[in-house]
């Protein structure tokens, strides 16, 4: 990807205006191996790296004045790279804009379009909330589903019962009929709704376990695989799938 792409990823993805600073930071050793590369392609015989005097050296070893010019360098073309940017979207077939706002830089709609913008937000429907032990429950039946009550109770470590109505009310999950085990409780997956709402195409593009463990998510350890002899319910103590049964009902 060009440097101009991840500047133009950056600046449409923040919140906060993103400064020259935060992109030189990020952005740096992309901008000078751009640099490089032209300049390399420009005069294949003189081509040197960028203020290194010659010499591919790590940007922890440059001296002083050598980080400085560094710095200038890739800020002059970040600079450069967004008025490329903001000329681009500055056409009149663009609905967006590139604008300076409070030291940095953030994409946002032209003037010209917000009646249209405005009447389209308000025909959306509103965010869902979810509190922590919502989101949990939620988190468990799209990587366990089918599955029940007492199932997502045994992973939580609390009871869930409560919150599944919630689930039910904003459509995120629905019945999958029940398992055959004594008390025959209520099976849940989720829904289109569910996919609609976290911007997925199918639950195969939720992150794996191994993904969460490498992020150090501290979830993860939810939806690790239970023991063997929690996967098939005792047929010699049906307590919990009958006392929950009713509930889930």
């Amino acid at each position: 990807m060009s440097l101009k792409a991840k500047v133009e990823a950056i600046i449409y993805a923040t919140e906060e205006p993103v400064t020259l600073d935060q992109l030189a930071s990020l952005l740096g050793d992309t901008a000078i191996a751009e640099q490089r590369a032209q300049e390399a392609a420009a005069n294949p015989d003189e081509a040197q790296p960028l203020f290194l005097g010659g010499q591919q050296l790590p940007a922890d070893d440059l001296t002083k004045e050598q980080k400085s010019a560094r710095d200038k360098a890739v800020k002059s073309r970040l600079s450069s790279v967004i008025d490329q940017l903001t000329a681009d979207y500055s056409a009149a077939d663009r609905g967006m804009e590139i604008r300076q706002v409070a030291g940095g830089y953030r994409m946002a709609t032209k003037p010209e379009h917000h009646d249209v913008v405005v009447t389209f937000a308000k025909s959306l429907k509103p965010p869902i909330r979810l509190s922590l032990q919502a989101l949990e429950t939620l988190s468990v039946i799209a990587y366990k589903q089918p599955v029940t009550v007492p199932e997502i109770s045994e992973i939580r470590g609390v009871d869930s019962s409560g919150v599944i109505a919630t689930l039910l009310d904003r459509k995120l999950i629905t019945t999958a009929g029940r398992k055959q085990v004594i008390g025959r409780p209520i099976l849940y997956k989720t829904t289109k709704e569910f996919l609609l709402r976290f911007g997925l195409n199918d639950v195969s593009e939720l992150p794996s376990i191994e993904e969460f463990e490498k992020l150090g998510e501290p979830q993860a350890e939810l939806f690790a695989p239970p023991p063997a002899e929690a996967s098939q319910p005792d047929a010699g103590e049906p307590a919990e799938g009958v006392a929950n049964s009713g509930a889930e009902e």
